[in-house]
């Protein structure tokens, strides 16, 4: 069995941001010739998210609406994490979209279907962050 891994890395000049980033995790299965077996892909960070869902623009302002309304940002004073960095919302807003996904490898391909994508969600930018790749399979 192999085993294969990759490092992105974002750098979001605004507090929240939204990427698809499913061509680099396929680029990263090309480079580790696995042809039947598993991805991971997570985000190193606890305020930001990987998950899958469709690449349409109206479901990603849907998205920061539906956040803002169950972890909004403002006052920072709600929140009894923040101090520091006030981004206890960014902490919520991960849980609620996850922190990773797992994906099938058939043929040397990401085996979705219709409409899936894989997607960075960062939600306290302004400073570097990471996704791990692991790949494993044959």
């Amino acid at each position: 069995m192999k085993s294969y891994r990759k490092e992105l890395h974002f750098f979001f000049d605004t507090r929240r941001g939204l990427e698809n980033i499913t061509y680099k995790v396929q680029q990263a299965i090309d480079e580790s010739g696995v042809r039947e077996g598993l991805v991971l892909v997570n985000a190193m960070n606890i305020t930001a998210s990987v998950f899958i869902n469709d690449d349409e623009s109206g479901l990603h302002h849907d998205y920061e609406v539906w956040l803002e309304k169950l972890a909004p940002e403002k006052p920072y004073n709600q929140y009894r994490h923040n101090g520091f960095e006030d981004n206890a919302d960014g902490h919520l807003k991960r849980t609620i979209m996850g922190r990773e996904v797992v994906c099938a490898i058939t043929n040397g391909k990401l085996d979705f279907g219709t409409w899936e994508q894989i997607f960075y969600f960062e939600f306290d930018g302004m400073r570097s962050k990471r996704v791990l790749i692991k790949i494993i399979g044959e």
